[in-house]
């Protein structure tokens, strides 16, 4: 039996396997051409959270106001299995929309996700660009990407993540090597070649644990002659649109958000 979380009218869900990896394909019910495909990646520090949590954020979104196709990979969980495997599961994900665009219906790839989702699509956008696969553009919401403490994560106690849960989260995706400088395909934060990575749009609170590494990320990926860019709000709540997506600021950064996704298709269509 299939069962959605929020049934909605407008949206077509299916429910697909690509190797072992479960997806959840999401489209509008009057499909909309020429418009990209999204991967968007759920968070949960690496060890929790399910592929129905983009019904919960920004990826719903972009089905719904935008009319693109949304592919969510059910990726292996770090308790279950470590690095590499969630990094596997959603780069398989991206190679299936590279190979199957004409069947999926989609112009162009993108990508997103949200925490350790936007860990992950930070890190599967840096395995597309080494093996040759183009992504248009790509959205790292307040993303996990440093396993080392930064300025924003040593101490940190703010609402919903913490150091506290950042460490345990790191620990059990990384295992014995948490402490260590690892592959940027594990903590995207170690990148040191950002040329040609997809432009990048994110935001993210001045008082969580990710950001001081969200910063530095942008800046990096400006400093390599990329196009990217970042909003600040003053909060301590990791994932406070998500949390609270009725609240003022979360209604900002979501329009904000929508803003910018608009200026990608419109980058996307002029190519």
């Amino acid at each position: 039996m299939k069962i959605k979380l929020w049934p909605d009218p407008d949206i077509r869900e299916q429910r697909i396997r690509i190797g072992r990896v479960p997806a959840l394909v999401l489209r509008p019910e009057k499909p909309v051409p020429d418009r990209p495909g999204v991967l968007w990646i759920h968070g949960g520090g690496y060890i929790t959270g399910m592929k129905e949590m983009v019904y919960m954020g920004r990826g719903l979104d972009l089905v719904k106001k935008y009319g693109v196709t949304v592919l969510s990979p059910g990726y292996r969980l770090a308790w279950v299995k470590p690095y590499p495997a969630a990094v596997e599961d959603c780069f398989a994900v991206l190679r299936y929309m590279d190979e199957n665009r004409k069947q999926l219906g989609i112009s162009s790839i993108m990508v997103g996700g949200e925490s350790a989702g936007g860990g992950l699509a930070a890190a599967v956008c840096m395995i597309a660009r080494d093996k040759g696969i183009h992504v248009a553009f790509h959205m790292p919401l307040y993303p996990m990407i440093s396993n080392l403490d930064t300025e924003s994560s040593r101490d940190n106690h703010g609402r919903v993540w913490n150091t506290r849960k950042n460490h345990f989260g790191w620990r059990i995706y990384l295992r014995g090597q948490a402490k260590q400088h690892v592959s940027p395909y594990a903590a995207p934060a170690g990148q040191t070649d950002y040329h040609d990575l997809p432009p990048c749009y994110t935001f993210v609170g001045d008082g969580e644990p990710f950001y001081t590494e969200t910063l530095q990320y942008v800046k990096n990926l400006q400093a390599a002659g990329v196009q990217a860019d970042v909003d600040v709000y003053h909060t301590d709540m990791h994932a406070f649109d998500m949390q609270c997506p009725q609240d003022p600021l979360s209604q900002e950064a979501i329009r904000k958000f929508h803003r910018h996704f608009e200026q990608a298709l419109q980058m996307e269509k002029s190519r």
